[in-house]
């Protein structure tokens, strides 16, 4: 069955990227340009409404938002997460949904202040967002000081959205004061499926 990935590089299209290099999955990588309007196209828009990546065909199914993209992936290989109906499953939704939730939002605000000349940049909305990130970075750095990856020894598909906003807010010099997060990071970076889902 074919796999088809609806991209733009560099943003949370690269989340479902990285599960397909982890399973070692063929698939086709469909690169739209945003500047050249390809996201807002019709064909597009019937993908994903609101002209955002990614966006995935997987024969029958079309499924949109990265985190849902990288769930559907790991139970449809069974690979890169517990066994269903287990306390380790439960905590893989908790982190999926916390990563989207109490993560993700804050590197919203960041990166749209970031995108300002600096002139323009609200000090205050950038403080408020980096104390936020923080916040909700803080119970990690406590969960990975004990384990090397969120569900223990293993490492899994909440491994991918949680490390990719770690990665993002690291990216954005707002993780700062948590070494336990800090070498989290750094071993991401070495996988090399993370290293080609950022290849280009």
């Amino acid at each position: 069955m074919a796999l088809k990935l609806w991209y733009v590089p560099r943003t949370r299209s690269s989340r479902p990227r990285w599960v397909l290099e982890e399973l070692g999955l063929p698939y086709e990588l469909a690169r739209l340009d945003p500047s050249k309007g390809e996201t807002r196209s019709a064909e597009h828009l019937a993908r994903q409404p609101l002209g955002h990546v990614p966006a995935l065909e997987d024969g029958p199914v079309r499924i949109f938002e990265s985190a849902a993209i990288c769930l559907w992936l790991a139970e449809r290989e069974g690979m890169l997460l517990p066994r269903a109906g287990t306390p380790a499953r439960a905590l893989l939704y908790q982190w999926l949904f916390y990563a989207m939730t109490e993560l993700e939002p804050p590197l919203v605000q960041l990166s749209a202040e970031a995108r300002k000349p600096e002139a323009e940049r609200d000090a205050g909305r950038v403080a408020d967002a980096q104390r936020r990130f923080l916040a909700a970075a803080e119970p990690l750095e406590r969960v990975l000081k004990e384990d090397p990856y969120v569900l223990g020894d293993a490492f899994s598909v909440a491994d991918v959205v949680v490390g990719s906003c770690l990665l993002w807010g690291r990216s954005l010099r707002a993780l700062t004061g948590y070494p336990a997060l800090e070498a989290y990071c750094a071993r991401l970076r070495e996988r090399p499926a993370w290293k080609r889902s950022i290849a280009d």
